[in-house]
């Protein structure tokens, strides 16, 4: 386990499959303020103490999940106090940061514009040419762009765009790495500044998507396409995607069962 969400998460993801916003909205905010609350449940590492990996933003990415849970549920209210909860929370990190780790200071600022995006807020695209501009400002303190966007920060803070972005592509990877990031490593300003361009572009379209759908596709686990052993009652998919503790259809994120063959 790499971070502690007291099975909250998994309780989301059942929840997800079963088309119950509500209870996914409120099991993913609860596994994220445990996450956020011991990221690693270890009594020497706080919250708040700077580290190298970001651990707490896998807390963060399900406060944000809970937020389009509660949009997609079709309680816009609900969505917009998760999201105004996720901010704060997002910046009291970010000055825990700020002095020591300007790079991952400017992550959380991602964060902070993801929850406009995803509670419905004003001000979404101030918020992403903030975290973009501290993208750029805080490259020159990194050595190498792709190691740091492959640490549990950043690749939290990927999270929620490839989630909306899977319900409206049949469950497949529709934000890609080169999606996501600069062309070019060598140019660490743009490399890391294109994540809030990709989703200031992305993310507010991906949101309404799945407002209309009515559905928000469970996140990707570990997959397995045209399998003997699993075909899904609802749309008789037989590519599979285990995740948490559920076995889900990829392409329409139902409980997916055995055959018998």
């Amino acid at each position: 386990m790499r971070t502690t969400d007291g099975g909250f998460r998994a309780e989301a993801v059942t929840a997800l499959a079963a088309r119950d916003y509500h209870h996914a909205s409120d099991a993913y905010a609860r596994a994220g303020w445990r996450v956020l609350s011991a990221p690693r449940n270890d009594p020497d590492v706080a919250p708040f103490d700077p580290g190298e990996k970001g651990w707490v933003g896998s807390g963060l990415a399900h406060l944000a999940a809970s937020t389009a849970a509660a949009r997609v549920a079709g309680t816009p209210a609900r969505a917009t106090d998760r999201a105004v909860h996720g901010v704060a929370a997002a910046r009291d990190l970010r000055r825990a940061y700020a002095d020591t780790h300007p790079a991952r200071a400017a992550c959380f600022d991602e964060f902070i514009a993801d929850f406009h995006a995803l509670g419905g807020l004003d001000g979404v695209g101030d918020a992403y040419e903030d975290a973009a501009a501290a993208h750029r400002e805080a490259a020159g303190s990194v050595a190498s762009p792709q190691a740091l966007a492959t640490t549990p920060l950043f690749e939290a803070a990927a999270v929620p765009v490839k989630q909306l972005a899977r319900g409206q592509a049949d469950g497949e990877i529709a934000v890609s790495w080169d999606d996501l990031h600069g062309g070019d490593p060598g140019d660490p300003e743009a490399f890391l500044a294109h994540r809030a361009t990709y989703k200031r572009q992305r993310l507010p379209g991906l949101v309404e998507a799945a407002v209309d759908d009515g559905h928000l596709a469970a996140p990707r686990g570990t997959t397995e396409y045209a399998t003997d052993h699993h075909e899904c009652p609802a749309c008789g998919s037989r590519h599979v995607n285990w995740v948490a503790d559920s076995t889900l259809c990829l392409v329409c994120s139902r409980p997916t069962e055995p055959t018998n063959e």
